[in-house]
């Protein structure tokens, strides 16, 4: 038995690659934070719009705090051990009928990283449902090798690239629902991917992508991290700053850093690049 998962729930990850769902907080605790979010959204349109999603959680305070969220750090202990960094997080945010999506990938693939074994907490703040466009994952497949992926660039594709894992078999795709509230836990390798919102409702996601043990290193891009838990030297690394309010400019100009060394990174060899 974890601090928060259960034997059951760590085996479910191992063998499966994934975990779902993870309480973490009440659906009014989250419901509040979804409310300072999308103020601190209103307040700062350039910091969160569709195309600036990444690494949000070092403009935005209360994002910050949902990263070093006691509960979700205690899952992450469960599965990966005491000492972790946070190498960088992305809001999803699938507005009313969008048909905007997420094809078939997997997390490692373009990361730039000396071994795949992190995980990938992601937080709803909204029901995340298959009307909503909720989460997709394909049991057991991180047990495999990295797939060969295309790079399609679609446009309502969220992806960078617009890549699509190549030779999965959609049938055994398990929908991952979750309450304003509730979390899942994926692993590097597990291939997931997520439908458009049909609903009514906007629906908010937000992934903490990923924490890692030190023995995880950098080896595509410059060596950026947020220390989060025990012991992390990483060599020729460097440590980024939490915001002390909503627009802090200084953990601000370390997400302009972050931003555009993940750009880098995710789009190291790319035909193109546009906006994530």
């Amino acid at each position: 038995m974890g601090k928060v998962l259960s034997d059951a729930q760590i085996r479910r990850y191992r063998e499966e690659g994934f975990v779902s769902p993870v309480d973490v907080m009440s659906e009014q605790e989250a419901s509040e934070y979804l409310h300072r979010f999308e103020e601190a959204e209103r307040r700062f349109p350039a910091l969160a719009h569709a195309h600036k999603r990444n690494n949000v959680h070092l403009s935005f305070k209360c994002l910050d705090e949902l990263a070093h969220h006691r509960v979700i750090l205690d899952a992450v202990e469960d599965l990966i051990g005491a000492h972790f960094s946070l190498w960088a997080t992305v809001l999803f945010c699938k507005e009313p009928q969008s048909p905007h999506y997420v094809s078939w990938h997997q997390d490692a693939t373009y990361m730039g990283m000396s071994d795949t074994e992190f995980v990938t907490p992601w937080l709803a703040l909204t029901p995340s449902t298959p009307t909503t466009g909720c989460m997709q994952m394909i049991p057991g497949s991180h047990q495999h090798i990295i797939l060969e992926h295309e790079d399609t660039y679609a446009e309502d594709n969220i992806l960078t690239r617009g890549q699509v894992a190549k030779g999965i078999d959609e049938s055994t795709a398990v929908d991952l629902v979750l309450k304003p509230g509730q979390m899942s836990l994926h692993h590097a390798k597990v291939v997931h991917g997520s439908r458009p919102n049909t609903s009514a409702q906007r629906r908010v996601g937000f992934a903490m992508q990923s924490y890692m043990p030190p023995q995880v290193q950098q080896v595509v891009g410059n060596n950026l991290w947020l220390d989060i838990r025990g012991v992390n030297d990483r060599q020729n690394s460097r440590r980024l700053n939490r915001p002390e309010y909503d627009a802090d400019p200084i953990a601000a100009a370390d997400r302009d850093l972050a931003d555009a060394n993940l750009d880098d990174i995710l789009y190291r060899g790319a035909a193109q690049k546009r906006g994530y």
